[in-house]
């Protein structure tokens, strides 16, 4: 067994007390909201944490773990423990790099077009499979962010629900930056009322499990807001450098 490091050591047990903290939110939060913890899914986002780290937290019982760049995904695959753990991709996506991933991920979370919602179903028919995907929607409106605008939101689903090779599982976001935890809320209850208007529309190929919203700083206003999964990274890995 490999002997780690003082430094390594002391950044497991964070990741460990980091974990019991978050899974204590995650419940607390789903029983205000008037559900049970296993309604929610609690995935760690897992861009610059190495596979050494990110496996610890598996061995603590995480159950999914989402990559944000194709080349980071593509460097730690092999390292992954995903007999454990579910692999998903939650960055913006290249139609251009669908493929490097199509036949390592369960789930895309962040599909924002038509277009690449159709070579992510071409790319899927070579490995004989259908890829489950979440639309990703603009909630605020954001000029430099990625995601559908809600006012297509309806007419987008509905175009991607005709594509043969994807099947739509529900609804990603990532709001706005905001001051107040009113503002927040706004954009969460604004994405479930879509959620929740969608699926009372019982679309073919569209079965709106999952509303993916909620990061490090708000995942328990996001799961008092209706979501049933949330994207936690720094509040369990540490602050990170993203450059």
């Amino acid at each position: 067994m490999e002997k780690l490091s003082d430094e390594m050591r002391a950044r497991l047990d964070s990741v460990t007390e980091n974990y019991k903290l978050i899974e204590e939110r995650i419940c607390e939060a789903a029983l205000r909201s008037g559900r049970k913890r296993e309604d929610i899914i609690f995935l760690a986002a897992t861009k610059t944490v190495e596979p050494q780290v990110i496996n610890h937290a598996i061995s603590l019982g995480l159950s999914y773990i989402g990559e944000n760049r194709v080349q980071e995904l593509l460097s730690k695959y092999e390292s992954y423990d995903l007999k454990n753990a579910d692999l998903q991709f939650i960055g913006h996506l290249q139609s251009n790099k669908v493929r490097q991933i199509i036949d390592k991920v369960s789930l895309i979370q962040s599909v924002d077009s038509p277009r690449l919602a159709r070579e992510i179903a071409r790319q899927a028919k070579l490995h004989n499979k259908t890829m489950n995907v979440l639309i990703e929607v603009n909630i605020g409106g954001e000029e430099n962010k990625s995601g559908v605008d809600p006012v297509a939101l309806s007419e987008t689903i509905s175009e991607i629900s005709e594509i043969d090779g994807v099947f739509i599982k529900g609804l990603m976001a990532i709001p706005p930056i905001c001051e107040k935890k009113s503002e927040i809320y706004k954009y969460f209850e604004n994405m479930h009322k879509l959620f929740i208007d969608i699926s009372a529309k019982k679309s073919d190929n569209v079965s709106m499990d999952l509303l993916s919203m909620g990061m490090s700083d708000d995942y328990s206003d996001a799961i008092l807001c209706g979501a049933n999964m949330v994207r936690v990274g720094s509040a369990l890995f540490g602050a990170r450098n993203y450059n």
